[in-house]
């Protein structure tokens, strides 16, 4: 397996850093920290998101480095997502000036500017690439990355996504049959409206998804190849939402890019905890 650089954002047209740069500056408020300070700890309540101006951040769990942030690259946004503890610690390697943006203002980020979400997206589905290449280095795929979430989108969120693709069709797939394939191209994440899909990498069976779960969001967020196999479990029905589809939904309904958002950090909290 290649290596993979988890220093910088996702590679695609997705990161702006002009963008990011704005929000946080029409919403957030500055920080200073002196070498060795912490932005945040691992396990300790915390819901602030940072960009970073100036300076050099370390992330790590239990001494494991996970990331090096640099000027322009946002983290902590998975306690501002999901709410939940923080994963990892954040320590300044040198003398840092950052913006941080509270859960009111970032909420405010969302709604008055849409690529931000895809941004925090690109951010994530790197990060959940990076994870499963160092799962996959330590032998640790075998170690199901459950309990899964369950559902993604709730019955009333996938009949709005319906009504936006203008009541598309749904794909059929017998059980059984490969539906994508690691290292194939991307064209299209799938939402499971009905039966089972179970989710490979290497080989290994990592995760099984049911009605209201996705697959295929990670090549379809970052344009790069996929990082899974699926499978039909059982005859499936499937929508099929592709890139354009992808942007329009995230840009004009807020409660799909929340729902896509919570599920990717959900994701790689799960994939987190199983490399420590």
């Amino acid at each position: 397996m290649k290596d993979l650089d988890f220093t910088k954002p996702a590679s695609d047209d997705l990161y702006d850093p002009e963008i990011a740069r704005a929000c946080f500056e029409s919403l957030g408020e500055p920080i200073h920290l002196a070498k060795d300070d912490a932005f945040f700890a691992e396990s300790e309540p915390g819901e602030n998101l940072y960009l970073l101006l100036k300076g050099e951040v370390r992330l790590f769990r239990r001494k494991r480095i996970l990331d090096i942030v640099r000027p322009g690259e946002i983290f902590g946004e998975i306690a501002a997502i999901t709410g939940k503890p923080r994963t990892a610690w954040a320590i300044a390697i040198t003398p840092c000036t950052a913006l941080q943006l509270n859960p009111e203002q970032f909420r405010t980020a969302l709604r008055k500017t849409p690529e931000f979400a895809l941004m925090l997206m690109s951010i994530m589905i790197n990060r959940v690439r990076v994870t499963l290449a160092l799962l996959a280095r330590a032998g640790k795929l075998s170690k199901r990355l459950a309990p899964a979430e369950g559902r993604v989108f709730s019955e009333k969120v996938i009949e709005e996504m319906i009504s936006a693709l203008d009541n598309r069709p749904p794909t059929k797939i017998p059980a059984k049959k490969m539906i994508t394939r690691e290292g194939d191209s991307g064209g299209s994440m799938y939402v499971v409206l009905s039966g089972r899909v179970a989710v490979f990498v290497n080989k290994v069976m990592i995760d099984n998804v049911g009605p209201g779960g996705m697959i295929g969001e990670i090549a379809l967020v970052d344009g790069s190849s996929r990082a899974i196999t699926t499978l039909a479990e059982s005859d499936v029905s499937l929508l099929p939402v592709n890139r354009d589809d992808f942007l329009m939904m995230v840009k004009s309904s807020p409660r799909f890019a929340v729902t896509m958002l919570k599920s990717v950090a959900n994701r790689l909290t799960r994939m987190t905890a199983t490399s420590a």
